[in-house]
């Protein structure tokens, strides 16, 4: 799982699609009054307070410390933890929910058996993440600039499986998987600077090397002061490769495609 230092302001702010796009989750999973519940990969809690608001009993695990403090001073009393969903050392829950985090944990067997492993016989997962082909346009832009700059490829930390593939890791972790769906779901991204922002967000490995910088750092840290000028120009060449496919209708859209899924542990 990436080390990544998320910036919690600019991820409320510019990228609050995220959490609103994933909102029926909650309906999907369905909790039910003083049923325990994890949202594994919580972010700033949104999805939490909502399972928490139909009283359920909610635990909210996050691998950013960033992320789990926003989200505890944005609803008082809400039980969020730092934690690393390979190894979330948790059992006893009625259901586990997790929206946008999956697609950050390569390591999908042992991700699978920590889900498992925290829900009862019987409990169920209902989960929704970035599926095969997702922001394919916008990887490729990048990658394109990165290689006419003279760059190293950079390798990357997402996981976007297919429904087969996905489904025998569920099933190898011990669960019964009750539905499958992989869909496109174009994003409309706020600002002229759309992909540009994204990509701080969400794609800091592509921007590795940018300007002579050893690194950058973490999501929404797109490398050292000096660097800044070098990265706007790079970022602004990306969206310019992007814009035959992602630019329409006077706004940028994220080419996004979701893997959804629910699930019983047996």
């Amino acid at each position: 799982m990436p080390n990544l230092r998320w910036d919690a302001e600019l991820y409320d702010t510019r990228h609050a699609y995220v959490s609103a796009l994933g909102a029926d989750l909650v309906d999907l999973l369905a909790p039910r009054p003083a049923e325990r519940v994890l949202d594994a990969g919580c972010g700033t809690g949104d999805h939490a307070e909502a399972l928490r608001e139909r009283g359920a009993t909610v635990v909210g695990v996050d691998a950013s410390p960033e992320m789990a403090e926003r989200a505890a001073e944005r609803f008082p009393g809400l039980d969020v933890r730092v934690g690393d969903l390979r190894d979330l050392g948790l059992s006893g829950f009625d259901a586990v929910l997790s929206n946008a985090v999956l697609h950050w944990v390569p390591e999908a067997d042992r991700a699978a058996a920590s889900l498992a492993a925290a829900l009862r016989p019987g409990g169920r997962l209902a989960a929704e993440f970035g599926g095969a082909g997702n922001v394919a346009a916008i990887e490729a832009a990048a990658r394109a600039a990165r290689a006419d700059a003279g760059l190293p490829d950079a390798p990357s930390p997402w996981y976007f499986p297919g429904i087969a593939e996905y489904a025998r890791v569920l099933e190898g972790a011990g669960f019964e998987v009750t539905g499958a769906w992989l869909f496109d779901r174009p994003t409309r991204l706020e600002g002229a600077d759309g992909v540009a922002v994204w990509l701080r967000m969400f794609g800091p490995h592509l921007l590795q090397g940018v300007g002579g910088t050893g690194g950058t750092g973490g999501a929404g840290d797109a490398g050292d002061a000096d660097d800044a000028g070098a990265v706007d120009a790079f970022l602004a060449e990306v969206q310019e490769r992007a814009r035959p496919r992602l630019y329409r209708d006077g706004a940028w859209w994220a080419d996004y495609r979701r893997l959804r899924v629910t699930a019983v542990r047996r």
